[in-house]
């Protein structure tokens, strides 16, 4: 398989994934305290930096990039561990300490960290046509970044990198620079707009 299509692969398992806490009701209980997403969440780890990975190898990436992405894969797998976890026992026992913290801010930034290295890779790596679909792709991952920033309580440094990913993009002659651009700079506008509204960075799902 070419390395553009293990990437779109990727894309897919993070925009889908990367939403599986909006699933109404977790899909119910699945026993020992935990809920049917619970399990469904230990995939997206192997799914989303398996097919990195793959994406990588087809695209022969260099020693830097293997590293990088190593070092990015190392940090998403560690926090979404955590946060999943963290998650899973507050649906027990409620968000009290230690559970916010593993949770929402050491789980989450490191997580969303290694995924940031991992775009880096492939970034690095790939030299990618833009078409209707890798277009789609970049929307929904915009919408992705945007929304995982704001529930995850990451907002501010999320925002931090998406406009220094939408600068590098901007900085590049191809169409892997056009599509970063559509994704991390549609993200930046997504969330500097909605601070602005807000007044900040509160939760939706705390929002009145």
């Amino acid at each position: 398989m070419t390395a553009a299509r293990w990437t779109a692969l990727c894309a897919v398992a993070y925009n889908l994934l990367h939403h599986l806490g909006a699933l109404p009701n977790g899909l119910g209980d699945a026993g020992g305290g935990t809920r049917v997403v619970d399990w469904l969440d230990l995939l997206t780890p192997y799914l989303v930096v398996g097919t990195a990975l793959a994406a990588l190898a087809a695209a022969e990436t260099d020693r830097r990039g293997w590293r990088t992405a190593l070092v990015g894969a190392g940090l998403y797998v560690s926090g979404h561990g955590v946060h999943l976890a963290a998650n899973s026992i507050g649906n027990v026992r409620g968000s009290a300490a230690p559970v916010h913290l593993w949770d929402e801010v050491v789980g989450h930034r490191v997580w969303y960290a290694g995924a940031a290295l991992l775009v880096v890779a492939l970034a690095r790596a790939l030299v990618l046509r833009v078409t209707p679909a890798t277009l789609a792709l970049a929307l929904a991952t915009a919408g992705t970044w945007t929304t995982n920033a704001l529930e995850g309580t990451t907002a501010v440094g999320s925002l931090a990198v998406a406009v220094l990913l939408a600068g590098w993009g901007a900085r590049r002659a191809d169409g892997t620079g056009r599509l970063l651009v559509v994704a991390f700079g549609t993200a930046s506008l997504c969330l500097a707009a909605y601070g602005v509204w807000h007044g900040g960075f509160p939760a939706p799902s705390e929002l009145p």
